[in-house]
Order: C-alpha cells, then sequence, then structure tokens
C-alpha cells in the first residue's frame, strides 16, 4: 500500500464512508478509488484535492503517510466489551489514527511541553501494580484518590478527546502514540466513573506497552488502573469488617471508582472471597446496578481542555480559525473537530498551564 494508499483508507473509514460513497463524491469509480488505497495507482493533484474536499483535510495530510511513525494504520489499545461489533470499534480505530495524524502534523506547527513526562516502563520486569504506583511517584502525587484523572494525564502531555462513540459501541476509549506525543480518544457517553476507570486503563497501555507487548495487555491494562485509583497500601484498611453494597457505595462516593470495580479491588486484595464476590455481583445485577450504578451524579464530571487550550493559544497567537484547522490538517473550520477554539478563551488551568506552546 502506498503512503497516500494508506492515508486515504484510514481518513475514508474514520468518516464512516464505503469506496462506493466516496467515490462518487470524486467523480470516479470504485475500482479507481481500490487501487489508489491498494497502492496499484496514484491519484494525481486534482484527483488529491478532490479526495481532501470530500474527507474534510488538506491534500498535505494525504501526502503525509510516510511522516507518521510506526505507519498511520497502526492498531490501537482499546477498551471495548467482547459484544462490540468490529465494523464500529474499526471505525473508532480509524478515528484514533487520524488523530495522530492530525496531532503529529500539529506538532511540525507548534512546540509542545508538558509539566511532566510518561514514562514507558517494562511490564515483564516489574507487574503492573508496581508500575502504576511508579507513575504516581513520578508525577508527585498525593496520596488518596486522583481527584480528575483527565487533569494529570493531559499535565503530561496526553492529548485526550471525546465524542459519543454512539449506542451500539460498546467501545470506552482507545489510545496511541503519535511520535513523542500520546493520544486517546475517550467515549464521552459513558458515567463519570468509568470514564475515569478508562482513562487509567488507557494510561496503562501508554506506559506499559508502546515498547513492550505482552500476551496479556487488556490484564495488564487492568491491574495497572486499579492501582493507580485505588492504591492497595490506602484502601486495605476500608475493606475491613462485612462488606456490604451500602458499604461499597461509600466506597465509591470517596474514590471516584465504580461499584463493581471496587468489588473486584477487594476481592484481588483478599478481603473478599470467591462466593462473597458472586453474591455481590448478583445483588448487583438484581438491583439494575450494572446499567446505572447508584451514586454516579456524586462524581465530578472530568472534561478534557488541552486541545481546545492549544488551540485557543495559537487563536491568540493570530491565527483565524481557518488557519487554525489548516495548520492541523483538516480542510475548514467546520471540520475540525478536534481542536477547536474556546467562542472566549480561557485562562489556563492547573493541567495545562505548563504546556509550552512556540509558533
Amino acid at each position: 500500500m502506498s503512503n497516500i494508499g494508506e492515508v486515504l483508507e484510514t481518513a475514508r473509514r474514520a468518516r464512516g464512508m464505503t469506496q462506493g460513497d466516496l467515490a462518487d463524491m470524486v467523480g470516479v469509480q470504485q475500482a479507481t478509488l481500490s487501487r489508489w488505497e491498494k497502492g496499484l495507482r496514484e491519484p494525481d493533484e486534482v484527483d488529491v484535492q478532490r479526495l481532501a474536499d470530500a474527507l474534510g483535510v488538506t491534500p498535505r495530510l494525504l501526502l503525509r503517510g510516510d511522516r507518521m511513525r510506526g505507519g498511520i494504520a497502526a492498531a490501537a489499545h482499546m477498551r471495548r466489551r467482547a459484544t462490540a461489533k468490529v465494523s464500529i470499534w474499526r471505525q473508532l480505530e480509524a478515528q484514533l489514527n487520524m488523530l495522530r495524524l492530525h496531532t503529529s502534523t500539529l506538532a511540525e506547527e507548534v512546540s509542545l511541553t508538558a509539566e511532566r513526562a510518561v514514562p514507558t516502563l517494562d511490564p515483564i520486569e516489574r507487574d503492573p501494580s508496581e508500575i502504576a504506583g511508579m507513575v504516581r511517584l513520578q508525577w508527585q502525587m498525593p496520596l488518596g484518590p486522583v481527584a480528575s484523572v483527565t487533569s494529570w494525564m493531559e499535565s503530561a502531555g496526553i492529548l485526550i478527546v471525546e465524542h459519543d462513540f454512539g449506542p451500539a459501541a460498546r467501545v470506552d476509549g482507545l489510545s496511541q502514540w503519535a511520535g513523542d506525543h500520546a493520544v486517546v480518544l475517550l467515549n464521552s457517553a459513558t458515567s463519570p466513573d468509568r470514564k475515569r476507570l478508562t482513562l487509567a486503563h488507557e494510561l496503562g497501555h501508554l506506559v506499559m506497552h508502546a515498547q513492550h507487548p505482552t500476551d496479556d495487555m487488556e490484564g495488564d491494562a487492568n491491574e495497572f488502573a486499579a492501582e493507580f485509583l485505588v492504591p492497595a497500601h490506602e484502601i486495605r484498611s476500608m475493606l475491613r469488617g462485612r462488606l456490604t453494597l451500602s458499604r461499597f457505595v461509600e466506597l465509591k462516593r470517596y474514590w471516584g471508582v465504580s461499584i463493581a470495580a471496587l468489588v473486584m479491588r477487594a476481592h484481588s486484595l483478599g478481603a473478599i472471597s470467591d462466593a462473597e464476590k458472586t453474591s455481590l455481583f448478583k445483588q448487583i445485577s438484581a438491583r439494575g446496578w450494572r446499567i446505572n450504578e447508584p451514586a454516579n451524579d456524586e462524581i465530578p464530571v472530568e472534561r478534557p481542555r488541552l486541545a481546545r487550550h492549544i488551540a485557543d493559544s495559537m487563536v491568540a497567537g493570530g491565527l483565524s480559525e481557518g488557519e487554525l484547522a489548516i495548520a492541523v490538517g483538516f480542510s475548514d473550520a467546520k471540520h475540525n473537530d478536534a481542536f477547536a477554539p474556546s467562542v472566549v478563551t480561557p485562562r489556563p488551568t492547573h493541567a495545562v498551564r505548563h504546556l509550552g506552546i512556540v509558533r
């Protein structure tokens, strides 16, 4: 597959288009588009412009697939349920890869420096729980619950973009590296506690699996997320005595983690037996809590701000919204759904205050 073919197919999938859809919009035969995607033929300059217009990107972005380390169509780390439809998660994976490409394009326009770094650690040399503790220590995180997982990740330069994946998605989040910058695509339709767990899970992938894939990467990320959000040495004293669902609701309010996740955490730490875990999950199902847990409205909603802060800074530096869109590889402002500026530029939050942007 040629460089443009790889980007072309990824951009088409990200937009939810078939080859026939895009071929009709560009005014060519589907067979011609198929050859372009397979690298059997190259579109000329006029065709590249038409393709870019149809996909809402710039011709320059379509032609720069060779600049992406690891290739544009890299497999994403994905937190999805087993029943997720292949067609849906493949489209989401394509959207993540386009986000990587737009982020890589942005990095050529501005210099991004973060307050802290995302370490890459080998899960074969250390277990995921130990690695989670090392990240908390390196980031100098305080004891107790993580006030905002989003803010801590963004302070390390991780770009988080969220949108509604749709009711049938059954995918919570995806992540990958875009050169030296990590990106996460997050499902905005999930509950606040589930978003926090998904972000911690994806952070685990970014820390452990960028250079060191393992046979059980999902298990690694789950273990990392549990320790990152609910450190064992801090919760053990809270897991004494009889652990009822009422007690787990109290723990949810404190830790900002779902009741189901806390039951699993208690079991993994030996605070409840297999039989007690089974009984608790039967009670959770009987009360309808697998779909909607109590106390969800008591968990603060976290909003990603880094992408918007970058956009605001570029607009404040003199770019129009259209010029900003083109700078990050979109054809115009209406297609710029990743780096759209605020109507009114806000003051940087703690999470992004130390991000340096140099044109």
